[in-house]
């Protein structure tokens, strides 16, 4: 009779736990909390964790779906802190042009290309001329034989530089006599080769149709596709108007776009102004409160600006987009609204230039979280002006793809205070890291590769880039969760596998923390949990 009650009881107990959305266990939880604690058993109530722990959480709880994780390993949703989401989805849609070795094996895609498709605008991008034999930069004589009707635009992996024909260069108005501030049009002997950088590249793409609102949201979907394929629950898009940031809003609210999204503003005047003016936007999937500014433009097009002469153009020394005057206008500007300020930052003088604007006002701010996007090349004396309430914002497989020419760009003391991942933690005290897809690759598992190996997809170099900046596992994972999180002002909502947070997480295939460094790259997402819904899965 005793050990009858005892039965019933115990039936009774279960049956009456407290009934829940869903009970995950059997798993290896690494939670990004802030004692970095592991757990096996995770449950979620209306999207949001309401409990984290072990076995005993199957007894305590009645919930409508179990999922046996049978060992996997599960990380927080994962935050890519910089990329451009929508120009991801718009250029997915383009000619592919990554990984080209030759100018000659472009020209051959576009023939194909041309003839299959008929377009009236050819648009490609991802060419990068240090991946070829001939490491100059083309020019538009062979584009102008093969289409002089059609205008033709390709641009440079970074995004900071652009060829185009004679066709793309009549209709925008250019011409060997003009002039735009913050970049370069270049010409050989007076004429032009059709290679614009930074600025110019604006008036190409303005005199071009524009994109149609069921192209974007077409676009957006994509991306939202491929981002959840990777495990990215939350991304930092650096830099979208207005009117993009608007239709965002709508789609998620009307429940047609689901991944969350910081959205950083781009620097116009008329929409930065409309944002000061209106205040943020924050939802449980937008958040709009920084703005974007490009201090300069990018190494491997020498467009970043530097405070001496490039080591293999020693009459460029790069240029500010924006100027400094500028930049601590808007560096004022935005203070006094308690807007984020995100500047891109590449090259040394652009970087110290930054970093004096920030300091300077923000003296007497308490928490303003200003980040630096890029923070690549710093010299050696000016990274003592990091400091906690500057966070810089990286991207490991720049490091990683740029090695093989980054020295040759400025030099054997300059790198010194290259990609210097772990000597910007030690003065900051955190670091976010992003891909920048679409100019790498999306895979957030390459860039955590990046950050710990210091190493190619390939494997390369055996010891690692300038290994002394490596990130430990733990920094690494912790600047894809946790510390991207804080860089948004989202720490209590989101980042890490606690009770009260969003319910976002991700179950891997293997246990990036533990097994061989070079089978990080390997890494598979095995589901994508978004709010306590699986919204992408190749086994549940």
């Amino acid at each position: 009779m005793r050990n009858f009650l005892v039965v019933i009881f115990v039936i009774f107990f279960i049956s009456c736990g407290k009934k829940v959305d869903l009970l995950v266990h059997n798993a290896k939880i690494y939670t990004s909390n802030e004692t970095f604690d592991k757990a096996t058993s995770l449950v979620v109530d209306n999207g949001v964790f309401i409990d984290v722990g072990g076995g005993e959480l199957k007894e305590k709880y009645s919930p409508r779906s179990v999922v046996d994780a049978r060992g996997l390993t599960i990380i927080p949703g994962l935050i890519d802190s910089h990329c451009h989401f929508l120009t991801y989805g718009i250029e997915s849609q383009y000619i592919n042009l990554r990984g080209t070795k030759s100018y000659d094996e472009i020209l051959d895609l576009l023939k194909k290309f041309g003839y299959k498709n008929k377009p009236k605008v050819i648009r490609g991008r991802g060419w990068d001329q240090n991946d070829w034999q001939n490491k100059e930069f083309p020019s538009k004589n062979e584009l102008d034989i093969l289409f002089p009707d059609v205008p033709v635009i390709l641009e440079r992996i970074d995004g900071h530089a652009m060829l185009v024909n004679q066709k793309a260069l009549d209709i925008s108005g250019i011409n060997a006599e003009t002039y735009v501030d913050g970049g370069s049009i270049i010409k050989k002997d007076g004429v032009l080769t059709g290679l614009l950088i930074d600025s110019p590249m604006r008036m190409v793409v303005n005199s071009l149709p524009a994109i149609s609102t069921e192209e974007k949201i077409k676009a957006l979907k994509i991306a939202e596709n491929e981002s959840f394929k990777y495990g990215l629950t939350t991304i930092d898009d650096a830099g979208l108007s207005k009117e993009n940031i608007l239709l965002i809003d709508s789609l998620q609210k009307a429940g047609y776009l689901d991944i969350r999204i910081y959205a950083m503003i781009s620097n116009d005047r008329d929409d930065v102004d409309y944002f000061i003016n209106n205040g943020f936007i924050k939802t449980n999937k937008l958040n709009v409160r920084s703005v974007k500014i490009y201090a300069d433009g990018a190494l491997g097009s020498r467009g970043a600006a530097l405070k001496k002469p490039y080591n293999d153009d020693l009459f460029n020394s790069g240029k500010f987009i924006t100027s400094v005057d500028s930049i601590n206008s808007l560096a004022i500007k935005l203070a006094q609204a308690n807007f984020q300020m995100n500047t891109h930052a590449i090259g040394d003088s652009a970087n110290v230039a930054v970093l004096s604007a920030y300091n300077k006002v923000l003296k007497d701010k308490v928490d303003p979280r200003w980040r630096i996007e890029h923070s690549q090349i710093i010299s050696l004396e000016d990274f003592k002006m990091f400091n906690s309430k500057i966070i810089p914002s990286v991207q490991p497989t720049h490091a990683t793809s740029d090695m093989y020419w980054a020295e040759d760009r400025v030099g054997y003391q300059r790198i010194k205070g290259g990609y210097a991942f772990k000597t910007l933690l030690d003065w900051s005290g955190i670091i976010v890291l992003g891909t920048d897809f679409p100019v790498e690759q999306i895979n957030p598992f390459h860039t955590f590769y990046a950050a710990v190996a210091r190493k190619d997809l390939k494997g390369f170099p055996d010891n690692g880039f300038q290994k002394n900046n490596a990130l430990s596992r733990y920094e690494a994972l912790m600047g894809m969760t946790a510390w991207g999180a804080y860089a948004n002002f989202e720490e209590k909502e989101k980042g890490s596998i606690e009770i009260g947070k969003m319910a976002d997480f991700v179950i891997l295939d293997r246990d990036i923390m533990k097994i061989n460094e070079d089978d990080i790259v390997n890494t598979k997402v095995v589901a994508t949990i978004l709010g306590g819904n699986i919204v992408y899965s190749n086994r549940f």
